[in-house]
């Protein structure tokens, strides 16, 4: 089951109900379909709206993906500063105004033998596309050690902006050391009393601008060579459980929340078996952003393992929808403008 719920979940979130689309009847076969609301899927929305395709674009659990969870962007090209979902809300703005069809819905099962090709979703609506953009992004990776589940919720969470004002006044761990680490720990010096930043190595992997910020803050102090060996807690975190690295000592840290930045997990089990990824479960694109099965094309960080940022989103979706208005042409043999 597809849930492009990147950041949240971290108390359960509830099935959504699927939304009613516009009352305009849907063609019996789409010619493309989106599945994913990131930046990659709603730059995908955009272009092939503006081709009049008049796609439909499946959002997942929530609108967005991971960008609509952080609080200040700035590394978008033309704003110096934007909140997340400001951003993800003008892209859809756009979206739709090229004609872009939203369904607020998840995608449970991909029949990947086409075109056309069949998507259903969990609400039992079937839908059949001529192409399909794959834009499911990745996950928030769990540390993996005793009691994380079980505390996910009380304490335990992977998203600062979802649960940080939840710590007013709190002592918080956060555990990585790169950009989404940083920021999130920042984010949560509005309302923790003292941060400490957590890294199994003795240096970051952040920007140079996020380290600066982060090793001038005062309420932010830095734990190196260290790793999480486990999360206690009856009904909520009360401790973490800590070794450094280099000499084995093994520490016991009172604490009220832990917050997991330790990368991501490509959201590809709609995909198992049916189309080529890599070793670490990334589809596999070519440069056009073609996958291995002719008619459907993936961007973003469902494929993107190295770069995960929002404009190399937003450029990949974008070559995705040009490539599915040139293979579109190609199927119906008819011209494509532009193209030879």
């Amino acid at each position: 089951m597809f849930d492009l719920n990147l950041n949240l979940n971290v108390g359960g979130s509830a099935e959504p109900a699927a939304e009613q689309m516009p009352a305009s009847p849907r063609p019996d076969i789409e010619n493309v379909i989106i599945i994913g609301s990131g930046p990659a899927g709603w730059a995908a929305a955009i272009y092939t709206g503006r081709a009049e395709l008049r796609p439909l674009l499946i959002t997942g659990n929530e609108l967005g993906g991971q960008i609509a969870l952080t609080t200040e962007v700035e590394n978008y090209p033309g704003f110096e500063q934007i909140q997340g979902p400001e951003l993800v809300a003008n892209m859809q703005k756009q979206a739709e105004r090229f004609g872009t069809e939203v369904l607020v819905d998840y995608v449970t099962e991909v029949d990947v033998n086409g075109p056309p090709f069949t998507v259903t979703t969990a609400s039992g609506r079937v839908f059949r596309a001529k192409a399909l953009i794959v834009a499911t992004g990745a996950s928030p990776r769990r540390l993996g050690v005793p009691d994380e589940e079980r505390l996910t919720g009380r304490g335990v969470s992977y998203c600062a902006t979802c649960d940080g004002f939840f710590f007013r006044g709190k002592r918080v761990a956060v555990i990585g050391g790169g950009d989404s680490a940083l920021q999130e720990g920042l984010f949560l010096t509005r309302f923790a009393e003292r941060v400490w930043i957590i890294h199994r190595r003795d240096q970051l992997r952040a920007g140079a601008t996020l380290q600066r910020r982060a090793t001038e803050s005062p309420k932010i102090e830095f734990i190196w060579n260290t790793v999480v060996e486990r999360i206690n807690g009856e009904t909520k975190v009360e401790s973490i459980t800590l070794r450094n690295v280099v000499t084995g000592k093994v520490t016991t840290m009172p604490i009220d929340g832990v917050f997991v930045y330790i990368g991501h997990l490509p959201n590809n089990q709609l995909f198992m078996g049916k189309l080529a990824m890599d070793e670490q479960g990334y589809l596999i694109t070519d440069k056009l952003m073609r996958t291995s099965v002719p008619g459907i094309f993936a961007a973003g960080e469902i494929q993107d393992h190295r770069f995960k940022q929002a404009a190399t989103s937003v450029g990949q979706g974008v070559a995705a929808a040009m490539e599915v208005e040139k293979y579109l042409a190609d199927l119906e043999d008819r011209a494509y403008p532009g193209r030879k």
